[in-house]
């Protein structure tokens, strides 16, 4: 993309790079990615290929856990070394991803996309290992969707109304932060 990056490209380059200056024997990093869509307010996993997946009207849960906070059930999670794996990583996601085609674009996205990279420190003193874990959320937002400029109907018009009701939570969620 040259000059042109994206922000996952950009955060990723970030990462590594701070990793590749570590000298420190006694401090290590780990790094995973999952990538997920919400696809007509149902969460499927794109690092898993379509046929596999659970059934469309049911996806993965979303759980909560004294542990663990918020997550996703049965999400795969990969460990990554370079940004370069992250990059096939993504496109393979984006192989997997729902799209479709209405009057306004031939292959447009129909489903929020979320990249989450977990980083893992782990520190060993004294014979003891201690972890921080950071979690970084990127959300690649489907474009609302006017049923009227793009003449949907039966499952697109079923689509766009999913990704409209999504973005207005989103709105309301926004606003009362």
């Amino acid at each position: 993309y040259g000059k042109n990056k994206g922000i996952i490209s950009r955060v990723c380059e970030e990462i590594f790079e701070h990793i590749a200056t570590n000298a420190n024997p006694d401090l290590c990093y780990e790094v995973a990615v999952s990538v997920f869509e919400l696809y007509n307010e149902v969460v499927q996993d794109l690092l898993v290929r379509p046929e596999r997946r659970p059934p469309s009207e049911f996806g993965l849960d979303i759980c909560e856990s004294k542990l663990h906070g918020i997550y996703i059930d049965r999400l795969e999670r990969r460990p990554m070394h370079s940004c370069e794996e992250i990059e096939q990583l993504l496109e393979e996601a984006t192989h997997n991803r729902t799209v479709g085609s209405d009057l306004m674009n031939a292959t447009g996205s129909r489903s929020h996309t979320f990249t989450r990279i977990e980083i893992k420190q782990v520190t060993t003193q004294g014979g003891r290992e201690s972890t921080k874990v950071s979690m970084i959320n990127l959300v690649d937002l489907a474009g609302s969707e006017k049923a009227g400029q793009t003449e949907a109907s039966g499952q697109r018009l079923k689509e766009g109304s999913a990704i409209n009701k999504s973005l207005s939570a989103l709105g309301n969620v926004i606003e009362k932060l």
